[in-house]
Parts: C-alpha cells; sequence; structure tokens
C-alpha cells in the first residue's frame, strides 16, 4: 500500500537539561534518523537540528525544543517521514507498505491471502498472511519473496512444501 508518510521512531524519554529527545526507530538503524531534516508530529513537521545514534537509540534535538520542559512535552508521540524522502534501496520497503498486500503464489497465481502482520527475528523478518490458512512466510528475497508491486497491491511468492 503506498503510504503517504512512515513511522520511523518513537520520542521515548529526554536526555539532558538542554531538550535533547531519546528516539527508538521503529525498524531501522538509529543512524537512518540521521538522514532527515524534517519529520512530522501529528502532522505538523518539525525541523531537527541534530541527530545522533547512542546505545541502539537516536539523540535529536528539534528546533525551537529549548530545555528539558519542552522536550518532556513530546513524550510518547510518534516521528514520521515523507515517503519520498526516504532514500531506500530498490526493491526495500518499509513494514508498514507491505501491510494489506495481497499475497500470490509465484508459481500458479493463485491469491493465497494478505499480509497481516509483520514480525522481526534474528534471522529475517517473517510475513504473516492470512487466507484461508494462515502461512508464516520469511522475507527472504528470491528464495520465498519473488516480486514486490506496492502500486498493483500485490506480492508474489515462493510456496514451498510444508510452508
Amino acid at each position: 500500500m503506498k503510504l503517504e508518510t512512515i513511522r520511523v521512531g518513537r520520542i521515548v524519554g529526554v536526555h539532558g537539561i538542554r531538550g535533547e529527545l531519546r528516539v527508538l526507530p521503529r525498524d531501522q538503524d538509529p543512524e537512518f534518523l540521521s538522514q532527515f531534516r524534517t519529520f512530522y508530529i501529528n502532522g505538523k513537521p518539525v525541523a531537527a537540528a541534530s541527530c545522533r545514534p547512542h546505545k541502539g537509540m537516536a539523540l535529536m534535538r528539534l528546533e525551537n525544543v529549548e530545555d528539558r520542559t519542552a522536550a518532556e512535552a513530546l513524550r510518547d508521540q510518534d516521528l514520521y517521514v515523507r515517503r519520498e524522502d526516504a532514500q531506500l534501496p530498490p526493491g526495500e520497503y518499509f513494514d508498514d507498505e507491505l501491510l494489506g498486500l495481497d499475497i500470490y503464489d509465484g508459481e500458479t497465481g493463485d491469491c493465497i491471502g494478505e499480509l497481516t502482520k509483520v514480525e522481526t527475528y534474528p534471522a529475517s523478518k517473517v510475513y504473516t498472511v492470512k487466507g484461508i490458512r494462515e502461512y508464516l512466510i520469511p522475507a527472504v528475497k528470491d528464495a520465498f519473496i519473488l516480486s514486490v508491486d506496492l502500486e498493483a497491491n500485490r506480492m508474489e511468492v515462493r510456496v514451498w512444501e510444508g510452508l
């Protein structure tokens, strides 16, 4: 599903007294957040003055957030970015974009269900597909995932025996 904005993190706390925010990245490495200059909180754009990784999180300063009190007011807010600003490599997608895709067997062309959940495991992500029955499909390109077409709301997968 084509999305205009993507949730990339959540403000989980503050760091120090100068208004720095502790941001927990959603799916990416904290370094990924440093490529953006504009974020969206509750649909309103906010400019990032700085962003750096720190202990699995990102420490971020936003313009016009000068002290700890102003930063505390932003706790538990989600951070979004515009999808067109994200420079993902070709063939890479955010998890939210994949939810709701129709999943087709690449060999037979039959629709086997809809992608309803993306879970992250150490080896790879796993897609939950619900249709007549439930499938758990490892998100491994070429082995299981044959193609993704967001415009057509379609993903083709290879269904192995016992999947």
